[in-house]
């Protein structure tokens, strides 16, 4: 254990379940309130009870519920057994396999699956069917089998995994390099002014909102971001972009169009999941909720993926079909503004 740690702690073996580095902007905050922002369905009571136990740990000193956490605070929540996400359990997952050979596999991953196992999600994800489908995954930094980039878990479409240490190299280079293709379309709230543009703004988690990543446009918090999009469909009061992303961060093209005032169709995390532009009329309102029942997620696609393949230096596309759901939402929205007249707009 480390210096500072109390003795009940010594010589008992620690697993660290989360980790969190205040960003230079934190207010003084009581660290049971710091983690219910960080860790999903986390309650109060039983984060003052970890504090209680001595399993939260800031600067790897054991600090109590009430500790008031400052920039660049290092909070640690540590148990005694390993986290659910390291006992990895291969499961018979159906996997929509796009392309594979002996260096890379290209699946199309389904909304509502989630890519790996966290807080909340031990199994069922994209990485408990890879491990069944294929032994030895190579590890990323992050231990997690074959990942090389992922997707939110109410996204859909494309990733490339890795089946080798090489391919895993390769492919994190070229991620980090930028030299990936990666196209998504979105359906977002209102009228997009431009027919094609760039938004730029690093993007950090939110000082509001832990739950959500927010821009900001002066690049003293957060990873620079960079999106290009452009109109592919207008429909009144949404519009349908493909997003190419320069680089790819957490929650990047729905952080950024909420910067630009274009929340995601349906995307419940960041307020999308409320009539944002339209008309008054009950006939409209009904209209957005049989949407959002068509759509019951953020309207989000990782349609194309182009990238080097490690071993032959050749440059390989893949596309996939918009999904049902989003298609059907799509539909609807073009029907309503074929039918809707100039009174109703």
């Amino acid at each position: 254990m480390q210096e500072g740690n109390t003795n009940e702690l010594e010589n008992e073996e620690l697993y660290e379940h989360h980790r969190f580095v205040a960003t230079e902007g934190q207010d003084p905050l009581r660290v049971d309130k710091f983690l219910m922002n960080f860790i999903e369905n986390a309650t109060r009571n039983k984060i003052q009870q970890a504090a209680k136990a001595g399993n939260i740990l800031v600067n790897d000193t054991v600090v109590k519920s009430n500790y008031k956490v400052k920039p660049n605070d290092v909070v640690r929540v540590v148990l005694s057994y390993p986290p659910h996400e390291n006992l990895l359990v291969a499961q018979d997952i159906p996997l929509d396999i796009v392309y594979e050979d002996d260096e890379v596999i290209v699946v199309n991953k389904p909304p509502g699956m989630v890519v790996h196992p966290g807080h909340g999600n031990y199994s069922g994800t994209l990485v408990n069917g890879l491990i069944h489908h294929i032994e030895n995954l190579p590890n990323n930094s992050s231990d997690r089998p074959g990942l090389v980039h992922r997707i939110d878990k109410d996204t859909s479409g494309l990733l490339v995994v890795a089946k080798t240490e090489f391919a895993m190299a390769h492919l994190s280079k070229q991620f980090f390099d930028r030299t990936t293709e990666r196209l998504y379309y979105a359906l977002v709230w209102g009228s997009v002014e431009q027919d094609e543009g760039t938004i730029t703004g690093h993007i950090g988690r939110s000082l509001k909102d832990r739950m959500q990543m927010a821009v900001f446009p002066d690049g003293e918090y957060g990873k620079p971001a960079v999106t290009h999009y452009k109109v592919i469909e207008r429909f009144n009061y949404v519009t349908l972009v493909q997003c190419k992303l320069e680089t790819g961060r957490t929650h990047q093209i729905r952080a950024h169009f909420k910067y630009i005032g274009h929340t995601l169709f349906n995307d419940e995390r960041y307020g999308g999941d409320l009539i944002l532009k339209g008309t008054t009329f009950s006939k409209y309102k009904q209209f957005v909720d049989n949407c959002f029942k068509v759509l019951p997620r953020q309207a989000l696609h990782a349609k194309t993926l182009g990238f080097t393949h490690p071993k032959t230096g050749e440059f390989l596309q893949f596309n996939s079909e918009i999904p049902e759901d989003i298609t059907n939402c799509l539909e609807k929205w073009r029907s309503y503004s074929r039918n809707s007249t100039q009174q109703d707009i």
